[in-house]
């Protein structure tokens, strides 16, 4: 039995990467298992394993008798003294046995605990591998699919990429080689989950890391990110010296390095801006690629801001994604309005000032030619009239013209309503 089982160990250290400690220590466990089940119990049962020589031995304890009834338990006087030659009846001595002498149950017994302990130090040895590493990016390649999330190979264990850390639409097939982000590294009891990420923008973050070395040297700081997956990103950048340019280098020549990110984020379009102290300058910044007129900071972290008239779809976004994207990225409410409306405001203000009338109370053209209010939509009140607003759909035309998606994805708002809401605005919005 030593043979089979000092073969198996050979062909797994080919294998694997253990060390040879863990080896001797799975030879140990099996043929204590096998012990117990010839001997009843391993009280007493040594195992020496001489792994430079490749030599095994195994000592059991039996009792010195007159006449031997159990093979397993006992030694006759007669064979006692020629181990011990002042060996006494009753006396326990230390036998040592040929492990070939156990049957073929205890074999399969041992090979199995071999192979059991080895699979439990692997799995073990690729935990403590990748426990440190969440927040790293991998590389891997795309086997199969189960229950709607893709499995990795990452060479030394797989990696699991649930369909919700996928951007969509997407098109992976198998063989891919994806970069993922390691989000979370779990010690199951099939083995180390590794949990990925194509989703998350920390991975935006690893990739220009990866490509541009001055973000590593510290020139460059990445100073705020955020996305909508598989389709856009905004990624705020600035340097800690003055002669560099923090968006060009990491846009690189013709565009080089960023657009190697874009091509591992399978073609998401990429937004490089100045991070900037001042909030009206970064907030202008971040409605880029629209050109802003003016900011305003008012309380509770409202922004309005001023753009131009022909800017105003731009600065918004398609389905309120610009916006929307520039709200998260600074942390400001952001309320867009575009110059014609913000003197329209203005005029009825200074109005109301001088007559005592409120913006909106005017004559007949005036209030035909005013844009209706959210409020009058079927089902908002003042609590969605705001999540809408903080959500960049700040108009009934911009209600009208969004996707149920975007409209139910807003707190308060399910689908149901989101249909109710758009209804309203498309009939209150006909001529």
């Amino acid at each position: 039995m030593t043979n089979d089982l000092l073969m198996i160990v050979r062909q797994i250290m080919d294998q694997t990467e253990l060390p040879q400690e863990t080896f001797i220590e799975a030879i140990e466990a099996a043929l204590y298992s096998a012990a117990k089940r010839r001997y009843g119990s391993t009280h007493g049962v040594t195992i020496r394993i001489d792994p430079e020589l490749g030599e095994i031995k195994c000592y059991v304890p039996k009792k010195v008798v007159e006449i031997m009834q159990s093979f397993a338990k006992e030694i006759p006087i007669e064979e006692a003294v020629k181990l011990k030659p002042d060996a006494q009846l009753d006396e326990m001595l230390e036998v040592e046995v040929d492990p070939k002498e156990f049957g073929r149950i205890e074999a399969q017994t041992a090979r199995q605990i071999l192979v059991q302990k080895i699979k439990e130090a692997e799995r073990q040895q690729v935990y403590e591998e990748y426990k440190d590493r969440e927040g790293e990016v991998v590389t891997g390649h795309v086997q199969r699919m189960e229950r709607g999330s893709l499995i990795l190979d990452l060479e030394r264990t797989e990696g699991v990429l649930p369909f919700s850390e996928m951007p969509h639409p997407n098109n992976y097939q198998r063989n891919d080689v994806l970069k993922c982000l390691i989000l979370e590294v779990q010690d199951s009891v099939k083995g180390p989950q590794v949990v990925l990420s194509r989703t998350h923008k920390t991975l935006v973050a690893r990739l220009f890391e990866m490509e541009v070395p001055e973000i590593y040297d510290g020139l460059v700081r990445l100073k705020a990110i955020e996305r909508d997956p598989g389709d856009r990103a905004k990624v705020a950048v600035t340097s800690t010296v003055d002669d560099i340019d923090a968006v060009g280098t990491c846009v690189g020549v013709k565009g080089s390095r960023v657009q190697t990110v874009v091509r591992e984020l399978d073609g998401e379009k990429i937004d490089l801006l100045e991070w900037d102290e001042d909030p009206k300058v970064f907030i202008a910044n971040a409605l880029q690629p629209a050109t802003v007129s003016r900011v305003t900071i008012g309380e509770d972290e409202n922004v309005e801001v001023i753009v131009p008239d022909d800017q105003l779809s731009l600065a918004i976004g398609r389905r309120g994604q610009n916006a929307r994207l520039a709200a998260r990225l600074t942390g400001w409410k952001v309320d867009i309005k575009s110059e014609s409306e913000a003197g329209s405001l203005f005029k009825e203000e200074i109005v109301g000032e001088l007559f005592g009338t409120e913006p909106g109370e005017g004559d007949a053209a005036s209030t035909q030619d005013t844009e209706p209010d959210l409020s009058e939509l079927d089902g908002v009140g003042s609590k969605i009239a705001t999540a809408l607003k903080d959500s960049a759909f700040p108009t009934v035309e911009l209600v009208a013209n969004a996707s149920l998606e975007d409209l139910s994805s807003i707190p308060g708002i399910g689908v149901k309503t989101a249909e109710k809401i758009q209804q309203s605005a498309l009939e209150i919005l006909e001529p």
